[in-house]
């Protein structure tokens, strides 16, 4: 490598004539500047005037080493001078800056620079240093100090080299020529902007004819069309760049590039075979695997994924076919249970193809192939069949023991044709009313069976084979017990009900309805009547049809003080065979209502109760009566006392005064003072009619009672009464409010009518008792036997007067 570089340096210094004179006599060249800029500065410096500017004597050309310098002597590389040295040895010259004295040295009386070792450019390619002429007598600096550049020179001492190797590289199967694949690049560490060091050249060492490579770009393109991958994948290209320009003597460095071929569905899939045989036991449960057939496809990934499918036909009802997405395998699947005695053998086409296609090369063909599958069924030793999953029968619940109630079938399948036996699964079943024939399969009745205790019996009949009795199937027995009607119907009714006083006719008052222990195939069905041997003119039974009926009024005008209880008799009969039947009675009340059929009260006990009254109510009810009656019966002792008083006290004329006071009376407000004038006045006598309900502070007794009842100080009022009680019950006499007066009068009779004291204590009921039809219509029954009494009471006084006028 040495001697290369010698011979590069000889040639280039050859070549560059501007190089000579610096590297080997830098001096010689300068001595005529030199001496002519000197006679320049003397004419200045020493100037008519006087005067003169120092300038600036340096020699400066750029200097420049050589790198990978290999001589023993130290490098020569260029010389400083100024044009005050005068070559009297007088002028010292220094040097600094980077690498001064360790990499160069200067010689202080010549100014000649030396470097003391060799130097790589691509290390450091160039250095600043400082160079300054110093007087040696003086010491000081004759001008400033300068600076100037040594550059290492660059020689082709550096090879390219790939940084990115080795590579990898992807390019489809089937491309045409000049296909991208991809692009290398190799930098060279001379210096690019100095000769051919750097110039680079790619080529292919390894790889052809299948690749090219640019020789500037490096851009790797392919080279042979229609390259398979199924025939080779992976390629291996070794690429080499040279500088110098790929000239002779130049430096090489090479790289490799691994290339695969990336798949492309250009093959379809196919069958290995034409024919697949399979086989699978009938046995076989619905859903598993018969077998698998396999169609190979040499693309790869999702290029190699093929579907199959079974093509339709006779044989392909029975099967289906799945793709096993980890091995490209097709897997036969049961899809319908399979009988050997029915179908030995079943034939089919099956298809496959790729799931995804390039239409790049379909006009090569179908990407698909076609197989035939043929299924052969294995006979397998079976259980016997029954000719039903299920049995359902009947019998009457009267049936007698040994009697037949069924019968069941099962059947050995296979070629032997087994004999079968029958039992009943008593492990299961706990019922054994029941025995089966073990050859005929007949179920008869071993005991009495009750609809009512069990209405249904379910039992499991076992079928075997006779010469493998481990085969064994079993079905399932439902015997439906069938009613017999033995119990009559019975009536679901009340002990009583009620019917009100304002009824229509054809009114409902009461529904029944009926139950039956019996259980008809058809459902239960009930029918209603009245006895024939008591028809009612007052109730009669009506059928709804719906195995209801109701209690039917057939007239009106029900009243409790004629008749409070009625009773209605009802029949139901079954739908059964033979029919029966059961009756029942039913009590009627007759109460009284309200509007909208709202039952007020039923029978005597209840006049004084009204229905639907709270306790309150009542007890205001019960104390206004008591009041009631305490204020008649002192109103009555007080006229008494006072007719007595007034017949021994009186010194006049019976017949001029009515009415005698032994007290002085209340004026114009005494209401109970009775005029005489008016039976000089018949005229007057409606006007002037006292009357006797009415107390001096203008409120009537039957006010005065009701009031009572809602005073706060009901307390002092009851003892008020209680005090006049025992004063009366004391001295045997009325309260002094009424009088007896007797009359000696003969005529047509007296337009005052009469003034006894019978019939005074007795008011009119629209006035003694008007309060409590003001209570409302609950108390309207109340009022009204009030007001009969009164009615009843004003008839006896009229018959008395009428015997005591005549």
């Amino acid at each position: 490598m040495l001697t290369g570089n010698c011979w590069l340096l000889l040639l280039w210094c050859l070549l560059d004539k501007g190089f000579v004179a610096p590297l080997h006599s830098p001096s010689h060249g300068r001595m005529s500047k030199e001496h002519h800029r000197s006679s320049v500065a003397g004419l200045r410096r020493y100037g008519p005037s006087g005067v003169q500017r120092v300038k600036r004597g340096w020699v400066w050309n750029q200097f420049f080493v050589l790198e990978e310098y290999m001589g023993s002597e130290p490098q020569y590389v260029g010389k400083l001078h100024t044009d005050m040295d005068k070559g009297d040895n007088m002028v010292k010259y220094t040097l600094s800056g980077e690498g001064a004295g360790s990499i160069f040295t200067i010689e202080p009386m010549t100014g000649d620079i030396h470097a003391l070792r060799s130097l790589d450019r691509e290390e450091k390619p160039y250095y600043t240093l400082r160079a300054q002429a110093v007087d040696i007598r003086t010491g000081r600096p004759l001008e400033p100090e300068s600076e100037f550049i040594i550059k290492v020179q660059d020689i082709n001492d550096n090879e390219p080299r790939f940084l990115g190797g080795p590579y990898t590289a992807t390019v489809p199967e089937m491309s045409p020529v000049g296909t991208y694949v991809t692009q290398v690049t190799a930098n060279d560490a001379d210096d690019p902007t100095y000769g051919h060091s750097a110039r680079i050249v790619y080529s292919v060492i390894h790889g052809q004819p299948y690749f090219s490579v640019d020789s500037k770009t490096g851009i790797i393109r392919t080279a042979l069309p229609n390259m398979d991958r199924e025939v080779k994948e992976v390629y291996q290209v070794l690429i080499q760049a040279k500088d110098m320009g790929g000239q002779l003597g130049g430096l090489a460095g090479t790289t490799t590039i691994n290339i695969t071929l990336s798949d492309v569905n250009d093959n379809p899939p196919r069958f290995t075979k034409s024919i697949f045989h399979l086989r699978v036991p009938e046995s076989s449960p619905i859903g598993s695997s018969v077998g698998k057939i396999v169609a190979h496809d040499l693309d790869d990934g999702k290029n190699a994924q093929v579907e199959y499918s079974i093509v339709p036909g006779d044989g392909g009802t029975m099967f289906d076919i799945v793709t096993n997405e980890q091995n490209q395998e097709g897997m036969v699947i049961l899809k319908k249970k399979l009988d050997y005695e029915t179908r030995k053998a079943y034939t089919f086409k099956v298809e496959a193809s790729n799931v995804h296609l390039d239409p790049r090369f379909l006009s090569q063909g179908p990407f698909k192939d076609t197989a035939t599958v043929k299924v052969n069924v294995l006979d397998v030793d079976e259980p016997p069949v029954f000719s039903k999953p299920h049995y359902s029968m009947e019998a009457y619940e009267d049936t007698p023991a040994g009697l037949t109630v069924g019968v069941v079938r099962a059947q050995d399948m296979d070629a032997g044709s087994s004999p079968i036996r029958y039992s009943i699964d008593w492990k299961k079943d706990l019922e054994q009313a029941f025995d089966i024939d073990p050859e005929e399969g007949t179920i008869t009745v071993s005991e009495l069976l009750d609809r009512e205790t069990v209405a249904q019996h379910n039992i499991t009949v076992v079928a075997t084979k006779v010469n493998n009795p481990h085969l064994l199937s079993k079905a399932g027995v439902t015997i439906t017990v069938l009613d017999v009607n033995e119990f009559a119907p019975e009536l679901i009714i009340p002990p009583e009900t009620v019917v009100c006083e304002n009824a229509k006719i054809g009114q409902v008052i009461q529904m029944v309805s009926a139950r039956d222990k019996d259980l008809t195939p058809m459902g239960q069905r009930f029918y209603f009547k009245s006895p024939k041997d008591a028809r009612s003119r007052n109730f009669t039974i009506r059928d709804f049809g719906n195995n209801t009926a109701g209690v039917v009024t057939r007239r009106s005008g029900f009243r409790r003080q004629q008749q409070r209880w009625y009773t209605v008799g009802v029949v139901v009969e079954d739908g059964g065979y033979p029919v029966l039947s059961s009756t029942a009675t039913l009590s009627v009340q007759v109460c009284s209502c309200g509007a909208g059929g709202m039952l007020v009260s039923c029978g005597a006990e209840a006049v004084f109760l009204p229905v639907g009254l709270s306790t309150g109510a009542l007890v205001a009810i019960l104390l206004c009566v008591v009041i009631l009656l305490v204020v008649v019966v002192l109103y009555v002792g007080l006229r008494r006392h006072k007719d007595k008083g007034a017949l021994m006290s009186s010194k006049e004329d019976i017949r001029d005064n009515v009415i005698h006071y032994d007290d002085e009376g209340g004026g114009e407000e005494d209401t109970h003072a009775f005029d005489i004038g008016t039976l000089r006045n018949p005229k007057g006598v409606q006007e002037a009619t006292l009357r006797r309900d009415v107390r001096p502070d203008g409120r009537s007794l039957s006010d005065l009672a009701c009031a009572a009842t809602s005073s706060e100080d009901g307390e002092d009022i009851r003892a008020y009464i209680h005090q006049r009680l025992t004063e009366n019950h004391c001295s045997g006499s009325a309260p002094p409010y009424d009088s007896l007066a007797t009359y000696a009068y003969e005529g047509d009779g007296s337009v005052a009518e009469s003034l006894s004291s019978i019939e005074s204590w007795d008011a009119p009921p629209e006035e003694e008792f008007e309060c409590i039809s003001d209570w409302g219509p609950r108390f309207k029954t109340l009022a009204g036997l009030f007001g009969e009494q009164e009615s009843q009471s004003k008839e006896v006084s009229d018959i008395k007067d009428n015997k005591a006028s005549h």
